[in-house]
């Protein structure tokens, strides 16, 4: 007979976002190393990994974060709601402002041309799924 624990949906969600903080982390150093950036893979797997030590130390001591994570109410689903959707705004503003920089620079403005453009496309699509759903 076994003596270990079930791993519940309590220690998944706990994992969850620290793991994907390294995960990423790690895929970007990885193909930072391949095309020769090693400085900058070394920068942002440093940056993941202390945003997932600091999620999970949030997870360790902060019983609001473990309730939003582990048994999200609808006062915790609209509170990340609302902040993926900061995320979004201002990943938004900064590619609008790289590429008006780009521009002035007398470049084409590529690639933030089409993370715009995407983002646009993305958000109208967004609007008329999600209309039809509520």
């Amino acid at each position: 007979m076994s003596t270990e624990t079930p791993r519940t949906a309590e220690s998944s969600a706990k994992w969850s976002v620290p793991a994907f903080f390294l995960g990423i982390g790690f895929i970007c150093l990885v193909t930072a190393a391949v095309g020769d950036h090693v400085g900058i893979g070394l920068l942002v797997f440093g940056v993941m990994v202390l945003c997932s030590l600091t999620v999970f130390e949030l997870a360790r001591r902060s019983q609001n974060y473990r309730e939003a994570v582990e048994h999200p109410d609808e006062r915790s689903r609209l509170i990340n709601v609302r902040a993926w959707a900061g995320v979004g705004v201002i990943l938004t503003v900064g590619n609008l402002c790289a590429f008006i920089g780009d521009l002035a620079s007398g470049r084409t403005g590529n690639p933030y041309y089409w993370m715009l453009m995407v983002a646009a496309v993305a958000y109208v699509v967004l609007i008329r799924l999600l209309r039809r759903r509520f």
